[in-house]
């Protein structure tokens, strides 16, 4: 079998490749055009970022099994196009851990004492000592904007440097966060209380531009923003104003929103900014980490068909995934479901597995939903893998029930999820040999496909409030495709599950929310 590497990896991971026996060539620096040709006859792909994975790649690639990232971040890989055509796309998160909370230390400390900007000047064969006066760290605060591993590995490293540790992140839990000597407290408070502030969340919706002109209005003055997390995070334009202004002390950038950025940036010509092409992940250990750890998963895969670290298939042999694969996608689709609903950090999680399925093993379909329960918030970070570990280290209470028995169907999975702020339950079943359905949301009685773009809708049971609902969304252009309406006749409530053809705007949504005898809308993407 045919392996192409299309990004410059660690020789071990190259060696690895074809002591397994696989046929492997690097093919460097393609063009779209060229690995839409080089892609042809290939059953595995190794990259790393600069390699995008399109839709238009994975319908050229005409044999291609699995996709390997050397590395954590998928952001160029179309995975729903893979998941069509069948192809496993695995990643290697944890590989470059410790090289990107250290690079987020270095530029710490490095907009602290002026270390770029000293260089230059001594290279200009200038002597500025006055000019480059810095500032200790020791007493000072850190705040970070979510707490994963690379969060945390970064507040333990500054509070051996004596700093105090803050963050916000919405997903995570107090008594957990307490354990690494981080106080986790509210976003307003990480603003006002913080000296350096570091990002540490994946790029998401809701991340996307999240620091900007409103963010940086509450915090200190003269405060330092750095991001060695994603591109995009961070407005750009928004930090230059704050940098220029003076509200800023100074700001780090490893990524930014256009990579590779240009001279075009105007932040490249402020002195209080410092940045980085991209290096959070560039030491020899990590890259030697993640080429030896993703040769290994293909070698394994294509050799054995072995699945390790898949962000899109369940780590199991294929005769069992024949057998479990319509369960795991259920699974999957609940869990992801119930991430929509959740409102906070994620305390416990119960799955009853009732009927039929009571019988498999059903430890693949219980990762598979903590898995989609957590991709909202970690994204590529989490996998069939490492869900159970991330889970746990968390603090999330997972508790399993089985019953031979089941009420109105041959199988059906109960799911269970508590957060801080609420409880909620969503049942499935499979429909024939291999049909999702949800069949109950909390104590209203469903039969909704879960797939595509739906709407969850509570409403008052009285005349009118469907009809306008539906008079709303057609007015803002859009069809619906399905619709399933569970009553509650004792309280006059409804539950709606729709699907309509193309994703609601934000606009429409607005207006749903605030219609008379709407109780709320959350918006679903399956």
């Amino acid at each position: 079998m045919r392996v192409i590497i299309t990004d410059p990896i660690a020789q071990d991971g190259v060696e690895i490749l074809r002591n397994a026996g696989l046929e492997v060539e690097e093919k460097l620096g393609l063009s779209p055009e060229e690995l839409l040709e080089a892609i042809k006859g290939v059953d595995g792909l190794v990259i790393r970022s600069n390699t995008k994975v399109t839709q238009d790649v994975v319908n050229a690639a005409d044999r291609l099994k699995v996709v390997g990232r050397a590395g954590t971040g998928l952001d160029n890989v179309d995975i729903p196009a893979c998941n069509k055509k069948g192809i496993v796309v695995m990643n290697t998160p944890g590989g470059n851990t410790n090289s990107a909370a250290e690079h987020t230390i270095a530029m710490i400390m490095a907009l602290s004492r002026h270390i770029p900007q000293a260089t230059a000047s001594m290279k200009a064969g200038k002597w500025e000592k006055k000019k480059f006066q810095g500032q200790e760290v020791a007493g000072k605060t850190l705040g970070i904007i979510g707490s994963g591993r690379i969060g945390t590995i970064v507040c333990q490293i500054a509070q051996g440097m004596k700093m105090k540790t803050i963050a916000f992140d919405p997903y995570a839990r107090k008594e957990v966060m307490e354990k690494y000597g981080i106080e986790l407290t509210d976003l307003d408070t990480v603003l006002a209380k913080s000296d350096y502030i570091s990002v540490h969340t994946p790029l998401t919706n809701e991340t996307k531009g999240m620091l900007n002109k409103e963010l940086f209005d509450k915090m200190k003055d003269g405060a330092m923003v750095l991001n060695c997390a994603r591109g995009g995070i961070v407005n750009e334009s928004d930090l230059y104003d704050a940098l220029t202004s003076g509200k800023l002390g100074g700001a780090a950038l490893d990524v930014f929103e256009k990579e590779p950025t240009t001279l075009e940036n105007p932040l490249l010509g402020l002195d209080n900014f410092i940045c980085t092409p991209h290096l959070g992940a560039s030491t020899k250990e990590a890259q030697e980490n993640v080429a030896v750890a993703v040769a290994r998963q293909i070698a394994d895969y294509l050799t054995k068909g072995e699945v390790r670290n898949a962000v899109n298939v369940p780590s199991v042999s294929s005769e069992a995934l024949a057998v479990l694969g319509p369960v795991i996608n259920l699974a999957e689709k609940m869990g992801t479901f119930q991430g929509y609903l959740a409102d906070g950090p994620l305390e416990e999680v119960t799955i009853s597995y009732q009927g039929d399925i009571s019988e498999l093993d059903t430890a693949p379909v219980t990762i598979a939903v903590l898995k989609s329960l957590l991709t909202p918030v970690l994204r590529e970070e989490v996998n069939f893998v490492n869900a159970p570990v991330i889970a746990e280290e968390r603090g999330i209470k997972v508790t399993e029930s089985k019953s031979r028995t089941s009420e109105d169907f041959n199988n059906l999975l109960i799911l269970t999820v508590k957060t801080k702020n609420a409880t909620n339950t969503v049942t499935g079943t499979i429909f024939g040999k291999q049909e999702p359905r949800i069949v109950k949301l909390n104590d209203f009685r469903v039969d909704a496909v879960p797939e595509g773009h739906m709407l969850l809708i509570f409403n008052e049971d009285r005349p009118g409030v469907i009809g306008r609902i539906g008079i709303t969304l057609g007015e803002g252009g859009h069809n619906i495709a399905r619709m399933q309406v569970g009553q509650d006749t004792d309280h006059h409530k409804n539950v709606i599950l729709l699907t309509t053809d193309e994703k609601v705007d934000e606009a429409v949504l607005e207006k749903l929310k605030n219609q008379d005898g709407v109780g709320g809308v959350v918006a679903i993407e399956l």
